[in-house]
């Protein structure tokens, strides 16, 4: 099977075995996967001569499914989330827990989001922000776009700033016309939206070269307010200012809890919705879910489609090309899952 990997710096198509069903997993036929620039761009520029699988979103098809699932059967079409086992291939085995049915009505290309989605879930949830509180989003590319969509949709008042005017067209055009491509428009619209209190809670959807981005977040919040760190953010800040507004730094850790548990993902143990209700897995099936009623838009954060042997001039987009570039799906052939 076709397999996108990272090698020396660069990206490069491979073909590798294909994987077997086993007990607790579905084998998948991917139609769809969806690049995470930030994550996946990290890690393609490792200097390494083992090759790094790259991508942990996606969708297809049942092929095979093995014991122990009953929630999906071989031909239905499902979403997908999280690596190792979810990655740019053409044939994915998948524990069970990490997919979700997806709907007649639901495009599969927007269903390959998924995993991203249940990203922006979980981290709205660790915010644990009550109807008709206020947020900004900091960094709308993939992620923040959903966060901010998952958001509006929750009801929550949510606020975009990027650096990148198209960025926040994008956002407006999905709804969320509190979108501002610099300090000052941001700020002012904090202070209109708050009465100069500040915002509940601020989502940095940043990368490394956003230097004192944390510092600024805690300008932004109000008392005891909260800064979720979602992107791959250098953990710098002033501690006087969080200290003087009792204020709280919270990490989200990837789609939720379950995520890097062999017992859940591997084993098949689910949490009883008593104790854990939103696992990674139940995160994943509701984006599928606000897919299905409409409630978020996806389309407008594809910004590409490109067959999977062109996943390096996919990447290279990403770094050519980011005022145009949201989102970017590889798309495979039905014979992808054969040895190319």
């Amino acid at each position: 099977m076709i397999s996108v990997v990272a090698l020396d710096g660069q990206i490069k198509t491979v073909t590798l075995p294909e994987p077997n069903v086993k007990q607790n997993f579905v084998l998948v036929d991917t139609e769809y996967s969806a690049i995470s620039p930030g994550t996946e761009m990290m890690m393609s520029e490792k200097q390494t001569d083992r090759p790094i699988p790259l991508g942990y979103s996606a969708a297809g098809i049942v092929r095979e499914v093995g014991a122990g699932v009953t929630h999906v059967q071989a031909g239905q079409r499902v979403a997908c989330y999280g690596a190792p086992f979810v990655r740019h291939a053409g044939l994915l085995a998948v524990p069970k827990h990490l997919l979700a049915p997806i709907p007649a009505d639901v495009e599969m290309r927007e269903a390959a989001f998924a995993g991203l989605g249940a990203i922006a879930i979980h981290a709205l949830r660790q915010a644990n922000l009550q109807f008709g509180e206020q947020a900004v989003v900091v960094g709308l590319g993939i992620l923040g776009q959903l966060i901010g969509q998952i958001g509006n949709a929750a009801s929550y008042h949510m606020l975009g700033y990027d650096l990148l005017p198209e960025r926040c067209e994008v956002l407006r055009q999905c709804g969320i016309d509190d979108a501002h491509a610099t300090l000052a428009a941001i700020e002012a619209a904090i202070q209109d939206a708050t009465g100069g209190d500040g915002v509940d809670t601020v989502f940095l959807c940043t990368g490394r070269n956003a230097a004192g981005m944390i510092d600024q977040a805690l300008t932004w919040v109000r008392d005891r307010g909260k800064v979720v760190i979602v992107g791959d953010l250098e953990m710098e800040f002033d501690r006087e200012r969080m200290f003087s507004k009792e204020a709280q730094i919270l990490i989200s850790r990837a789609g939720g809890p379950g995520r890097y548990m062999r017992e859940y993902e591997v084993d098949g143990i689910d949490y009883p919705k008593g104790y854990v209700r939103w696992t990674e897995g139940r995160n994943v099936g509701e984006y599928v879910r606000l897919l299905a009623g409409k409630r978020i838009q996806v389309a407008p954060l594809i910004s590409a489609e490109m067959p999977v042997h062109e996943a390096a001039a996919a990447y290279e987009r990403y770094k050519t090309s980011s005022r145009d570039t949201v989102g970017i799906v590889l798309s495979y052939p039905p014979s992808s899952s054969a040895a190319e």
